[in-house]
């Protein structure tokens, strides 16, 4: 039994949902990171479905492992950050850090 497409679709929609939410509306920088990776796991979402359903191949799992690798390599880089501004600051809201400001 094959599932539609459109379940997978509609898992990426909540997925995505959610995280903007979380982007837009939390404050907490761990909270906000966490909510990007979810916008990108819906995006893997859909390469996957989308390649499986139109190409019948491994097209969308190839994006999505880049995908992978490069949030991997943003998470990084973002902890890294993150330890410097809460050694720095001792807060982890987005409204407290204006380190980074002109």
């Amino acid at each position: 039994m094959m599932v539609p497409l459109w379940w997978y679709i509609s898992l990426a929609v909540v997925l995505f949902v959610i995280g903007a939410a979380g982007v837009l509306l939390r404050r907490n920088i761990l909270v906000v990171l966490m909510s990007l990776e979810l916008l990108l796991n819906s995006v893997n979402i859909n390469f996957i479905a989308f390649g499986r359903y139109y190409y019948d191949d491994f097209r969308g799992q190839v994006f999505a492992i880049f995908v992978i690798a490069i949030t991997a390599a943003e998470v990084a880089v973002a902890l890294g950050i993150l330890v410097a501004l809460v050694r720095n600051k001792s807060t982890l809201k987005v409204d407290d850090v204006t380190m980074m400001k002109g």
